[in-house]
């Protein structure tokens, strides 16, 4: 609904600069505004509870305490390497191949080796079952081992597949 005297739009029907499409619509600091708030709050709960929550967790259950860690992981990381070996000059090459003699050398005296020769046993032969004593598999899809730990994590709970 155009507002008396002023003209919205121009020859092409476009809006003007400055005027909005969508006057009946919210504000967009609204959710900016409660997302700083939500986070303001939960800040304080953790700098109260956070250390204290986070051992129960781990306690409690790891499975979800694990899936929250690999969650922070990044999913891809950007290394890049500069210079490298060809940058070094002939001093800091002949240092770092001194070092790594010294290091080979100390793990080479520290190392405990085992003298003797191996034996070939024979194992005994696996007890087969008939094909009719072993149930088939009512699972059309492989289970997710991680869902399943959580869920005993959790507590017990059956996992049933969705019917689709």
């Amino acid at each position: 609904m155009p507002l008396a005297g002023r003209n919205e739009r121009n020859a092409k029907g476009q809006y003007l600069p400055g005027v909005s499409g969508n006057p009946g619509g919210g504000p967009g600091w609204i959710r900016k505004r409660f997302t700083a708030d939500f986070l303001t709050a939960f800040h304080e709960h953790f700098r109260h509870e956070g250390k204290r929550v986070i051992a129960k967790v781990a306690k409690q259950q790891p499975a979800a305490y694990l899936r929250c860690l690999t969650m922070l992981v990044p999913k891809e990381m950007k290394v890049e390497q500069t210079g490298g070996i060809k940058a070094m000059t002939d001093e800091q090459l002949e240092a770092g191949i001194a070092a790594l003699q010294d290091l080979l050398a100390r793990r080479a005296a520290a190392a405990n080796v085992i003298e003797g020769s191996a034996e070939p046993v024979a194992l005994p032969a696996p007890k087969v079952q008939s094909p009719e004593a072993t149930p088939e598999s009512t699972q059309k899809h492989k289970t997710n081992r991680l869902m399943m730990e959580a869920d005993t994590a959790v507590g017990p709970r059956e996992r049933k597949p969705s019917e689709r």
